[in-house]
């Protein structure tokens, strides 16, 4: 099968890209172009395609993307609650979700949930092949991990993360690190290095994994295995010498017909945001950057979504490509329902904020329309064009339930005399267009000395 990067730079547009496109409202020239140079990736598995998966682009010149994480874990979950958190996760936003349950049954999870997914799939492989070998990584043998990514590539899996660049000599960088490895693949393969004393066996097969990739067009998610877990760990050599490994291997896996994106850190303070999306965009030849996060402070456990998407807005402005969202139940447990919802929505709101201060085409409209409707008192008009328009309403009602208050000039907040917008209509109405040019002419006022 051709993959996408290959018919890219062999100058063809593709089916997918012709979607991408025409979802983007960019030219499939551009697509193509971009997809061949690697700055675009579309996670489109020929087994999901098959199937209901309807493409999408990830890269700098498209829409900012989210991440939404579901899975089950040994303590909790079955199919039917992965079902409905793949289904608040798509119908709320999410651009792609990744299934990282480390449970029991993963394959019929993941077997119902990308039967059942729209949006591409993402897995971390190690997770799987860990439950099957008991939990024991010192197991793993080069061929176990192979196996798995051949199996879930054959399931439809669309992109997967492995952690190929983090090396030996990188182990002792993290010793004086508050929170030391705190990426489970990172770790795992640490684990496995420490064991047997050899170096990671994923980079040292990462031409044989390009093989099985290439083969289904699964797109390679490289995990950045030593990211930061808090932000005093943030920006420090550990995570710099894994970032110089990706960069290599971002452009053997082009050479190797696959496309790339690259993963990043999770906890980043506010003033090292710009510097490390820059720093990645260089060092990776401009490959997608996929961002953990990154959570700004350490102090809100609970509010990790908010935390995390004041940094993705920043992260996209910068140039990252897609945010992996975070829920209000990070380093707490597993999420549910609820916390999906509202993990999806902080994210949703970061991308766009991102969006419309890159420019991107058309991404304010939504805004101006929204602002219009509200001057308007148009309240039906703003909870329709809301993020969430079931809470939208549900806030609005709690005070003005009656059919009547949705024309209503004003809400609860302010009440009838003291709406701003209702006072402005006022005056427009009292002053006429006219007469409000007539005042623009008038000498400003003075100063008082």
């Amino acid at each position: 099968m051709t993959t996408q990067i290959q018919a890219a730079r062999a100058g063809q547009i593709t089916p997918e890209m012709q979607y991408v496109a025409q979802r983007e409202d960019l030219s499939p020239e551009l697509i193509r172009d971009e997809v061949a140079a690697g700055r675009m990736v579309i996670p489109a598995n020929k087994v999901h395609l098959a199937g209901r998966l309807e493409p999408m682009g990830i890269g700098i010149a498209a829409k900012c993307k989210i991440n939404a994480n579901i899975g089950n874990s040994a303590v909790t979950s079955n199919i039917e609650e992965e079902l409905e958190k793949l289904h608040v996760s798509v119908h709320y936003g999410a651009d792609t979700v990744m299934d990282l349950s480390t449970g029991k049954d993963i394959d019929k999870i993941r077997a119902a949930i990308i039967e059942a997914s729209p949006v591409p799939i993402g897995t971390v492989p190690i997770y799987q092949m860990l439950e099957e070998l008991g939990g024991n990584i010192e197991d793993m043998r080069p061929q176990h991990f192979l196996d798995m990514v051949e199996h879930q590539a054959k399931q439809g899996v669309d992109y997967m993360t492995i952690h190929c660049g983090v090396l030996m000599e990188h182990l002792h960088l993290t010793t004086s690190r508050i929170t030391g490895i705190v990426s489970r693949g990172g770790s795992l393969i640490a684990k496995w290095m420490m064991a047997h004393r050899k170096q990671n066996p994923l980079y040292e097969h990462f031409d044989d994994l390009c093989d099985i990739m290439r083969e289904y067009d699964v797109t390679w998610s490289l995990g950045d295995g030593l990211r930061p877990g808090c932000i005093a760990d943030a920006s420090d050599a550990a995570q710099f010498a894994e970032l110089d490994v990706l960069g290599e291997l971002t452009q053997r896996g082009w050479e190797r017909g696959t496309q790339v994106m690259v993963e990043g850190p999770g906890h980043i303070p506010m003033d090292q945001i710009d510097m490390n999306i820059k720093r990645q965009i260089e060092v990776c030849h401009g490959a997608p950057f996929y961002v953990l996060g990154p959570l700004v402070t350490d102090i809100a456990p609970g509010y990790d979504h908010i935390t995390s998407a004041i940094g993705a807005a920043m992260a996209g402005w910068s140039g990252a490509a897609m945010l992996c969202y975070v829920t209000p139940k990070e380093h707490l447990g597993l999420p549910n329902r609820e916390d999906v919802k509202q993990g999806v929505i902080a994210y949703k709101i970061a991308a766009h904020a991102a969006d419309v201060a890159r420019k991107r085409k058309n991404a304010q409209k939504r805004d101006d329309d929204l602002s219009r409707a509200r001057f308007a008192f148009d309240w039906n008009e703003q909870f329709r064009l809301s993020l969430d328009p079931e809470t939208a309403r549900a806030y609005h009602d709690e005070t003005l339930p009656q059919d009547t208050f949705k024309s209503a000039h004003f809400c609860s907040m302010c009440g009838p005399k003291y709406c701003s917008m209702r006072i402005t209509e006022d005056i427009r109405k009292m002053a006429g267009q006219g007469e409000l040019t007539q005042l623009k002419q008038l000498e400003p006022a003075q100063p008082r000395s």
